[in-house]
């Protein structure tokens, strides 16, 4: 059994690590969070120091939840930044955590996201520019305002983050690529892959024509990324061009009627309707 003084000693030098790392990001919440954790461990100790059997009792009350790798105790808003970037497209929050268990360590569901745009949106306004990056939907490139339930990042260019006609499948190609070439560079590891990142792959194999093995005895094996990248980008050929001329004219015509967090977070109808009248 491990000695209590070394589980709380590795405890407090996870939670010291994670604090700096969420300061640096400007989290305050998860930074107070954090050190609550630390107090606690702090004490529990202060506490085996004193003695070197203490009480059941107050060992289960002191002693803080089991260490985890410091990439599990990042916040949620990191989790989500690290799977976007992976996919490079706007998402929706099923498939960001479909990325995340299939490629990062850490705890990631759907419930932790459910909040997690309002919150960006009142943090941006309390503190403009405070955070190295935000959280923010996906624009529509009709009305400038928020799509429904995708979620992009605020460093991204205004045309990465506005959905026109033909986006969502561009953006279902584009993903399938990024998944494909991180699947392949898991197969040059010797872990490889992980079963829920050949699942992710399949799922988008299965929609894309052409991604999948013609022989029958193949297709029951292991998908193929260099197949799957191959015929994502014989679809992509057919439809870029047009979606980032609608995107392109949106995100002009954006940068001229839109504030710089409306830019970020979307417009309400009446207040595109104001900037067009006073235009």
């Amino acid at each position: 059994m491990s000695n209590p003084m070394d589980v709380l000693e590795k405890s407090i030098t996870e939670l010291r690590r994670a604090i700096r790392d969420a300061a640096a990001a400007g989290d305050a919440e998860r930074v107070a969070e954090l050190r609550a954790q630390l107090r606690r461990a702090e004490r529990a100790w202060d506490a085996l120091l004193e003695t070197d059997e203490p009480p059941v009792e107050q060992a289960a009350i002191e002693r803080p939840e089991t260490p985890v790798p410091h990439a599990m105790m990042l916040p949620a808003r990191e989790h989500v930044h690290r799977a976007l970037m992976l996919l490079h497209t706007p998402a929706a929050p099923k498939l960001i955590v479909s990325v995340h268990e299939a490629f990062f360590p850490g705890d990631l569901s759907t419930a932790k996201l459910s909040s997690l745009r309002r919150d960006e949106e009142r943090s941006y306004r309390a503190a403009p520019g405070t955070r190295p990056f935000y959280l923010c939907p996906a624009l529509t490139h009709d009305l400038l305002s928020p799509a429904r339930a995708l979620i992009t990042i605020s460093t991204w260019p205004l045309e990465q983050r506005i959905i026109g006609p033909l986006s969502p499948r561009v953006d279902f190609l584009t993903g399938a690529i990024h998944i494909a070439e991180a699947v392949q560079a898991a197969q040059a590891t010797d872990a490889g892959p992980t079963p829920a990142a050949l699942r992710l792959l399949w799922r988008f194999a299965a929609n894309i024509p052409g991604a999948m093995p013609t022989d029958p005895a193949l297709q029951g094996s292991r998908q193929d990324p260099h197949l799957v990248i191959a015929a994502a980008q014989a679809e992509l050929e057919v439809h870029a061009a047009s979606d980032l001329a609608t995107r392109t004219g949106s995100a002009r015509r954006a940068r001229k009627q839109l504030t710089a967090d409306q830019q970020l977070f979307g417009a309400s109808l009446q207040q595109i309707r104001r900037a067009q009248a006073d235009a």
